[in-house]
């Protein structure tokens, strides 16, 4: 039981995972370190990666409310970039992420 003047040492807020796959032109226009960029000023775990195919994948974990504004980043890309769309998957936080960043 806390006693007054005492804090919690976790968080009930649930963190949720969100697998996106981006298309359109986002390889060679910075779009990894843009999404790198926005998921570290929303505190974010996780990672992205370009594919082979030309599109740019990500992991992330955390608040569904950050996750929704990473996606919402996602579908803007930097200034460069020309998404065409971007593919969704969620579920429940699995973990293991470190912070988030590129990989290859």
């Amino acid at each position: 039981m806390l006693e007054a003047g005492m804090t919690a040492t976790y968080s009930l807020t649930r963190v949720e995972r969100l697998h996106g796959l981006v298309r359109g032109d986002v390889q060679g226009v910075g779009f990894r370190f843009f999404l790198v960029r926005e998921a570290h000023s929303l505190g974010l775990r996780g990672w992205v990666r370009n594919r082979d195919d030309g599109s740019v994948e990500f992991v992330a974990e955390g608040p569904r409310n950050d996750l929704e504004r990473l996606l919402e980043a996602a579908r803007r890309g930097p200034s460069h970039a020309r998404v065409s769309g971007v593919q969704t998957e969620w579920s429940s936080a699995s973990g293991g992420l470190d912070r988030f960043d590129l990989t290859y």
